[in-house]
């Protein structure tokens, strides 16, 4: 609103790769579930053990997609050609996709994997509490590379430690502002929940890289730059941003 104020136009970088997100999101589920992170390290140790190493096939289980836009809607495609019987939830159904949409208590309960593709609002904060937690599948594989602040840390611990979650996968944190982008090894993990999430051997975390393809950086600097050409020419930008769409309303 004050840079419309002042007359200053206000752009932004639209959907620069939902590919790199969604197949993301993928590496992570495929990763928790082979338990691979764990493999590397034993046998970067010479041990080739197979104790505790057990993950179960994709093919046939039912995989939650919560907001079906343009990342939600891709990964969405890669679960299906694992075989996988895909369910969506979204305020805003697109029949055009061929998924089949229910309400989220009916997704939370029916689903061996949950994954986050929503934007944050004041209506999606803490969308997954402890009350969602505890209507999931027991054992349920929670996934984020959307927003932190979609999921209630707290919750997500407790839900750890009883085994409700079986495995969690993010690649965003609700408090990462300040601790992410940066080399924090010297002087360790200040956040006490970060730090706990760290100790669960079954849990992943990235610190925001879901992005971070050639692909995307490439399409990130041309839209940057198409945008700035037109507010130089005193055309529109390709993704104007007002102070409607930066404070969108309670839904």
């Amino acid at each position: 609103a004050a840079a419309e104020r002042l007359g200053l136009v206000v752009a932004r970088v639209g959907a620069y790769s939902p590919h790199a997100v969604a197949e993301h999101a993928v590496a992570m589920l495929l990763c928790l579930n082979r338990k691979l992170h764990r493999a590397y390290a034993r046998v970067r140790e010479g041990n080739f053990s197979l104790d505790g190493l057990t993950g179960f096939d994709l093919c046939e289980r039912t995989v939650g997609v919560l907001g079906t836009g343009q990342i939600g809607r891709v990964f969405a495609r890669i679960m299906q050609g694992f075989g996988c019987r895909v369910l969506a939830a979204d305020p805003f159904p697109d029949p055009t996709l061929g998924l089949t949409y229910v309400g989220c208590d009916e997704l939370y309960g029916a689903c061996d994997v949950l994954s986050l593709h929503l934007p944050l609002t004041p209506a999606t904060t803490h969308l997954i509490d402890a009350g969602a937690i505890a209507a999931m599948k027991p054992g349920v594989v929670l996934l984020n590379t959307s927003r932190g602040g979609l999921v209630d840390t707290t919750a997500l611990i407790a839900g750890l430690k009883s085994g409700q979650v079986g495995a969690a996968g993010l690649d965003v944190y609700e408090r990462e502002a300040g601790l992410f982008f940066a080399d924090r090894s010297e002087e360790g993990i200040q956040d006490d929940e970060l730090a706990r999430l760290l100790t669960f051997p079954n849990v992943l975390i990235t610190g925001h890289q879901a992005f971070l393809t050639e692909t995307a950086l490439r399409n990130i600097a041309e839209t940057t730059l198409e945008n700035v050409s037109r507010v130089a020419r005193g055309e529109p930008p390709v993704n104007p941003v007002t102070a409607s769409q930066a404070h969108p309303p309670r839904v």
